[in-house]
């Protein structure tokens, strides 16, 4: 489990620390896989210790350690984070990188179609994307959402199909 806890912003030319998206800290879960990436990558490129204002350019000083960070400490917040890094990968993998289609938003749309594809439901998904409503999930998202016909017979079948042992397995 990672949890989400701040994030990087920068508010009339002043970097900072702040609450994620939706003003609430949260955990999402985090494969064994990804965490063992992130691992050789921090080993690789050991995390930076960070001490900027929190929540307003003049508030009090948090440090907390980053893992993306530029030479000497660079930080990338928002469009200058898309610019320098993202769209440099997109040409390092000899990808097209498309303006409003391959941004961090999209990232996060990704993130989301996964795992509605795989069976994780709406109302875990919202808390996963620190939605406070699972029905902005469900209307944002709805169109993500693969359809359930296949799975609507395997449950049929299960009951009534040629291996089932009819209405009382249902009731068992």
């Amino acid at each position: 489990m990672a949890l989400i806890q701040r994030q990087l912003k920068t508010v009339n030319g002043v970097q900072m620390f702040a609450l994620p998206k939706g003003g609430k800290t949260r955990t999402v879960p985090v494969s064994g896989g990804l965490l063992e990436v992130l691992d050789e990558y921090g080993e690789m490129f050991p995390p930076v210790e960070v001490k900027l204002p929190w929540r307003i350019p003049d508030g009090e000083q948090v440090v907390a350690r980053l893992m993306v960070t530029g030479e000497n400490g660079r930080l990338y917040s928002g469009d200058l984070f898309t610019k320098v890094v993202w769209q440099n990968a997109f040409k390092a993998a000899a990808l097209t990188y498309r303006p409003r289609t391959d941004g961090m938003h999209e990232l996060r749309h990704f993130y989301a179609s996964t795992l509605l594809a795989r069976g994780v439901s709406i109302k875990e998904l919202a808390e996963y994307l620190g939605h406070a409503d699972a029905g902005f999930t469900l209307r944002t998202y709805t169109h993500l959402v693969p359809s359930s016909h296949e799975r609507a017979r395997q449950a049929v079948d299960a009951v009534f199909g040629p291996e089932s042992d009819g209405p009382e397995t249902a009731r068992s």
